[in-house]
Order: structure tokens, then sequence, then C-alpha cells
């Protein structure tokens, strides 16, 4: 299995259909995704990917794994649990990622803009299996601004945030403070992020 998971252009897909029938398999992908090599790492990361998005409940009971990725020195295995724990929110019956919310938020003012950015991409998917955390979440999203981040990236990151809130806009209760940040980015540094943020006033912007 770790000799397949050290080749370049492996059929994920087939080692996910595997480590859901065979348990070894998947105990080996949970070294794999610890490895210093970038390619068994990333294979790893993508069948954790197609598992945590169609099967969460197999990866579920390894919450606390992933968690732990979270505070993690190495950029990578933080990228990975911020990915990973957004797509498990669908199967936390446990309310599990309540607990863990001030460290994962905490993220969008990473060192590195990569899990930032992921984080805020996230939101959206997160918002809507935990509803009522949707306040919550979009408070830590308009406020992307706070972070360290200089501010060619905060608007990079703030291009993820607008489409994680238009996952969600028509449940949010804060539209108004939502419709007011999204245009402030009409004129911000990133191209792709004034792309988004006009798209989505084109669709939820009533008033203009």
């Amino acid at each position: 299995m770790l000799d397949d998971l050290s080749k370049k252009g492996v059929n994920i897909d087939s080692l996910a259909k595997r480590a859901l029938e065979d348990e070894k398999v998947l105990s080996e992908l949970f070294e794999g995704i610890l490895s210093k090599k970038d390619t068994v790492r990333y294979n790893s990361f993508k069948v954790f990917m197609l598992l945590s998005e169609g099967h969460p409940e197999v990866l579920y009971p390894k919450w606390d794994f992933f968690v732990e990725l979270l505070s993690s020195d190495n950029t990578s295995h933080r990228n990975i649990a911020v990915n990973i724990l957004a797509n498990l929110t669908g199967a936390d019956k446990e309310n599990r990622f309540e607990k863990i919310f001030d460290q994962y938020y905490s993220l969008l003012d990473d060192e590195s803009v990569i899990p930032a950015a992921q984080l805020a991409g996230k939101s959206g998917k997160i918002a809507k299996a935990k509803p009522k955390l949707q306040t919550k979440i979009t408070n830590k999203l308009l406020a992307i601004d706070e972070t360290h981040h200089e501010q060619e990236r905060k608007d990079l990151i703030k291009g993820y945030a607008i489409e994680s809130l238009g996952e969600y806009f028509e449940q949010a209760e804060n539209k108004k403070e939502i419709i007011n940040f999204v245009k402030k980015q009409l004129n911000c540094q990133s191209p792709k992020t004034r792309k988004i943020a006009k798209e989505f006033l084109k669709k939820w912007d009533k008033s203009s």
C-alpha cells in the first residue's frame, strides 16, 4: 500500500475503495499522511478527502488525530486538518466541532496563508452542517482584516470567504453586514476576489 502511495498518478478512487474494505489499508493511510515524502503525504490526503466527503463516518472515530494536526508545526499537516475536519462536521453527531471552534478558527490567522485560505473556503460546508454556528462563523470571516496577513493576502483569503458566505447566505441572520463586507471587496487588490464579490452581489444584493 505504501508503495502505491509513493507513485504519482496513482488511482485515488481505487485506494479509497480499498481503505473502505480493509482496516489495514486505512491504517497505512494514517501513516502516509504523516510521511515526510511529499507524494506519499499528498496521495494519502487525496484519499482521505474522498473518504471524508463520501464516507465521513469512517474517519470520524479518528477525529482527535486530525485535531492534533491543527497545532502541528508542519503547515501541510495543519492544512490537512483544516480540510478533513470541515468534511467530518457532517458526521459530527457528538458536537465535537463546537469544542474546537476557537482553535480551528484561530488558523484564519495562521502564519501561512494556505491553511487560512482553505479554512475560509471550507467554512460554507461547516456552516451548512452546523446551522447554530453560522453567525459565529460569519463573524470570523468578516473579521479577516484583523489577521496579521499582508493586505494582498487578506484580500485573497476574502475571496474564499465570500464563496463560503454564498453557500449559506439565504439562512444567514446578518445579511446586511455580509453584503457590506462583500461590497468593500469590489476595490480590493485581488482580481479574483473582485470577480467573486461582483458575482456574489449580482446574485444576492437585491438593493442594486
